[in-house]
């Protein structure tokens, strides 16, 4: 029997990242690390802080204290690179490729979140502010489309060029954004920083 529960904790304790326990104290609710495939999109050190949860960052959002129903509902998260230049400003999306389902994303990339002109101040302390282009909506994959991929990418903008900004038909829909010409158009070039998180109803 002794043995039994050490192999049990030894299992759960394998599967948390360090630094990563729930904020509640639940040591029951463990936090798992994203496929090694996944894990290879999360670059410089982004952090995604949400409430009870903290740094969700190249993770699955924990199968309990009801969290995954709970971060559809929470605000925006606090968003943190403490790498940034405080005389640099900064341009964050947030997207789901996964819509409506990873093996069928005929909406990819749902925008979730856009935003110019964030100061690098902001982002070192993780209260950013900017121009949102699109307002945040939480994390909300349908039933039965298996987890879904929320990513966060973080790039320097531009000094000089046109304005950011959005056209008519991108603002009307969320769904099938064409990111990548995006990103070509503005000049916005690589990203210094991505992150994700996956989820599932």
């Amino acid at each position: 029997m002794k043995l039994l529960i050490a192999v049990s904790l030894m299992s759960g304790l394998l599967g948390m990242a360090p630094g990563h326990l729930p904020k509640n104290g639940d040591r029951m609710c463990v936090y798992q690390v994203i496929s090694q495939g996944d894990a290879l999109f999360c670059t410089g050190n982004l952090n995604v802080i949400y409430p009870e949860i903290g740094d969700i960052g190249c993770m699955y959002v924990p199968d309990c204290n009801n969290f995954r129903q709970k971060i559809g509902s929470w605000g925006k998260p606090s968003i943190k690179y403490s790498q940034a230049n405080e005389n640099k400003k900064y341009v964050l999306m947030m997207v789901d490729p996964d819509a409506p389902s990873r093996y069928h994303p005929q909406n990819r990339y749902w925008r979730h979140w856009l935003i110019t002109d964030i100061s690098g101040a902001g982002l070192k302390t993780g209260k950013i502010s900017g121009h949102e282009l699109t307002p945040y909506q939480p994390p909300s994959p349908p039933p039965q489309t298996g987890f879904h991929r929320y990513q966060f990418i973080l790039f320097e903008q531009p000094k000089k060029g046109k304005p950011i900004t959005l056209k008519a038909n991108e603002n009307a829909k969320r769904g099938s954004w064409a990111m990548n010409d995006f990103i070509k158009h503005f000049h916005l070039g690589h990203p210094v920083a991505a992150t994700q998180f996956l989820t599932q109803n």
